[in-house]
């Protein structure tokens, strides 16, 4: 008799790869054999995860077959679903590529399926089943009252299973003599779930002795007592119930997507979105830059504290929540982490700076997927969890395993609804409850509101429909190319005014924004960015190291028009009398060059509060800390500097700093998200088959490698020969040191070179391997080695 190990080994390589790439946990690892992969399938996760991909009518069609007597082809499974055998067979299709349904001519659900629906189509089992764990004299009882008299001849349990069987075949009678209010609890189970919990529902009860609705229906066998607390309505008395009915309606096509408001022309749409994209790249690096100054702490729970969030809020100008998912994109994308397991803090990563590297639409891109491919819902960020802690941005808490696939899901129905189509939010909840009806709930419907909001803020919808660009992405296409030409190009000119003023006609290049964000305040963003010149912005970045050459030769080179007088007197006024005083430790301590400008701060009442003292007629000391003494100074309209012991000058600016990513953490890689790599497949299909013939014929079917001492090879030229085969799709001969340094030999199949590993077919052991690249000694091709 076939099974369904064997009914997987005679499908064909493309069949295999289909339901690889429909279920591809399945390939983590790659199964050793074919019979492998049946006994994987079957387990109890992966059918649930199965079976979380299929749509209402697909789902219904398999309940059926649980349901249905055998054989149940796509005619009874129309008739039972009232649709068209087209409709039936091709949810059949869909099954069965999926591995959830096998057999050509008779349809069989697999292994593991049954007890992973244990109640198909809402319906408990049948009177057989459900009474198979009552006593022989119970059963007695039972079929007395019903029968009107003791049966007869020898007690046999699986007679009295038949005779009750055929007395609740037609209960109609028997619920109308329980009466109205025992219809009524039945009712409520009758289209699921079937089961209900009563206080001793074992307990010994009779037609006679009957007082309590739930009394009378177990007194004739419309329900049947599972255990002390649990009672289940059988099968054929919900069916009853139904009028023969599985279903009370299963539409077989997706219910249609209404939209919301009039749609929009493409170029608006487009221009809005790619407005919203570049405003969130530019919010995430004003954020990074000032966390690479002054970072946040972390949290004992893991988080970031809710002051910190509020903080950023007010840096960036926007509400806290859209702060929280700024900031939970910058994590996913590999922008931001932890410094240290203790008192660490939270800052941008080294891949920060490869970030600001790349043009508006590249950070863009790197952005979106790391929110695509996130499991942390932003919009939990200043809630609280059930047991009434409050949930912080950047914690444990936030995860939300669905998330991701929610996402996913929600986005490609707004990229199915045609150019055009605003979906209305409740349409767009209704088309996902038939498209993954075992994934809904209260969570699910959160989910589709935040990743709305979500998607807006991002830039993926401009007005509520999904921008062209944004399909691309979602399709695994390069959307930079479509984003670009509708985002403002990088200026590295700026428009000085005489109000000490600066106007930015568009984003900057990245050094001059930096240096303008020293020597100037924001004071206004939007289509165009004004920057305000104090005497503590020149001050900051006198700080910082600069000169005033240095700020007037930037601001000369980047200004369309000449530098206004009153900003370079105001240059030469700061710079004049910065570093006119000197500030150390003694705790710390006031020199300057003049002993009358000592004699003013002493005379001032304002300097009570400093402890000043004088030392020399060019030194005051002070019983304050530097930083304390430097402030108080400033504060007075001074602009002292700090002192080295050295008698240089310290620029008091921190520098940036970074944080290196756990080695757990994933950071968003360049190349296109694809959620099944179709050349794995091909090589786990190749694997798989290696594998079935070793265990007919042996090991020694493995292909032999060359004989000979293994190839060797200098280390780019080997990565730059396994590059080539991947490319070509060839077989190459390397040499390979194991764990303990010994060499061996291996022909591999690469299919992908990348993080120091090689991951490629294996013919010398059959399988799917992955290749340490520094223990690879060098690489041949299998026709020069022979």
């Amino acid at each position: 008799m076939e099974t369904y190990a064997d009914w997987l080994r005679a499908r064909g390589d493309d069949e295999l790869r289909a339901l690889l790439s429909a279920r591809p946990e399945l390939l983590a690892p790659v199964p050793a054999d074919l019979t492998a992969l049946a006994a994987r399938a079957a387990t109890p996760a992966a059918v649930s995860r199965a079976l979380d991909r299929l749509d209402r009518f697909t789902l219904a069609v398999l309940e059926a077959l649980l349901v249905l007597p055998a054989p149940a082809g796509p005619d009874a499974l129309a008739a039972t679903l009232d649709a068209a055998p087209g409709q039936a067979a091709d949810a059949l299709g869909t099954l069965r590529r999926y591995g959830l349904a096998w057999g050509d001519d008779t349809p069989n659900t697999a292994p593991g399926v049954r007890q992973a629906l244990p109640h198909p189509a809402g319906l408990g089992p049948p009177v057989r089943e459900v009474f198979a764990g009552y006593s022989t004299e119970r059963l007695t009882d039972l079929i007395t009252d019903l029968d009107g008299e003791e049966p007869r001849g020898f007690a046999d349990a699986a007679r009295l299973l038949g005779r009750l069987t055929e007395l609740l075949a037609d209960p109609g009678a028997l619920i109308d003599d329980a009466g109205p209010d025992a219809r009524a609890a039945l009712d409520q189970l009758a289209w699921g779930p079937p089961v209900g919990r009563v206080a001793d529902a074992r307990r010994p009860v009779r037609t006679d002795t009957a007082t309590t609705p739930i009394e009378r229906l177990l007194a004739r066998g419309l329900l049947a007592a599972e255990d002390d607390r649990t009672v289940t309505l059988p099968r054929e008395v919900a069916l009853h119930l139904r009028g023969g009915r599985l279903f009370r309606d299963v539409p077989a096509e997706p219910p249609p997507l209404t939209s919301a408001t009039e749609p929009r022309r493409e170029d608006v749409l487009v221009r809005a979105a790619a407005g919203e994209a570049f405003n969130a790249v530019r919010l995430t690096e004003e954020l990074l830059e000032r966390w690479g100054l002054d970072p946040p702490p972390v949290l004992r729970s893991g988080g970031l504290a809710v002051r910190d969030l509020r903080a950023a809020a007010v840096l960036l100008d926007v509400p806290e929540w859209k702060a929280a998912l700024l900031v939970e994109v910058a994590c996913a994308a590999g922008l931001l982490t932890r410094s240290g397991d203790l008192d660490g803090e939270w800052l941008p990563t080294p891949a920060y700076d490869l970030w600001l590297m790349r043009d508006t639409a590249g950070r863009w891109t790197e952005l979106a997927r790391g929110w695509l491919k996130s499991d942390r819902a932003a919009g939990l960020a200043g809630e609280r969890d059930d047991r009434d802690r409050l949930i912080n941005a950047l914690s444990e808490a936030m995860v939300r395993s669905s998330a991701p696939s929610t996402r996913r899901a929600i986005l490609d129905v707004l990229a199915g609804a045609g150019r055009g189509v605003v979906v209305d939010e409740d349409a767009l909840r209704t088309r996902l409850a038939w498209l993954r009806p075992r994934r809904g709930g209260p969570t699910r419907d959160r989910l589709l509101g935040w990743t709305l909001r979500e998607a807006a803020v991002l830039g993926l919808t401009g007005f509520g429909e999904l921008a062209p660009f944004a399909r691309e992405l979602l399709a695994g296409d390069d959307p930079e190319p479509g984003l670009e030409k509708y985002l403002p190009a990088p200026v590295d000119q700026i428009v000085i005014q005489a109000d000490l003023t600066a106007i930015a006609p568009g984003p900057l290049v990245t050094d001059l924004a930096r240096e303008l964000a020293l020597a100037a305040d924001v004071e206004s963003t939007g289509g165009a960015t004004v920057y305000r010149f104090t005497p503590e912005s020149i001050r900051r970045a006198l700080d910082a190291g600069r000169t005033a050459a240095d700020v007037t030769d930037l601001l000369t080179r980047h200004s369309a028009t000449p530098l206004p007088q009153p900003l370079g007197y105001l240059i030469d006024d700061v710079a004049r009398r910065h570093g006119h005083l000197r500030v150390g430790v003694l705790s710390s301590y006031v020199r300057t060059d003049s002993p009358a400008t000592l004699d003013e701060i002493l005379a001032d009442r304002r300097a009570g509060p400093l402890r000043l003292h004088r030392l020399a007629p060019t030194v005051l000391a002070s019983g304050l800390q530097r930083t304390d003494l430097l402030d108080g100074l400033r504060a007075m309209g001074l602009a002292p500097v700090a002192e080295a012991p050295g008698g240089g000058v310290i620029v008091t600016r921190p520098d940036a700093q970074r944080a290196e990513p756990p080695p757990t953490a994933e950071i968003v890689r360049l190349r296109p998200d694809t959620r099944s790599d179709a050349s794995m497949i091909t090589a786990a299909v190749r694997a798989l088959r290696a594998g079935d013939e070793a265990a007919l014929h042996g090991a020694e079917h493995a292909r032999q490698a060359p004989s000979g001492e293994p190839p060797r090879s200098p280390a780019m030229a080997t990565i730059e020969r396994l590059r080539a085969a991947v490319e070509r799709g060839g077989r190459v001969w390397i040499g390979y040191l194991d764990q303990q340094g010994q060499a061996s030999s291996r022909i591999v199949e690469p299919v992908r070179v990348e993080g120091g590993f090689l991951t490629g077919y294996d013919a010398t052991r059959a399988a799917v391997h992955r290749f340490a690249l520094h223990r690879i000694t060098g690489v041949s091709e299998l026709d020069d080695a022979s």
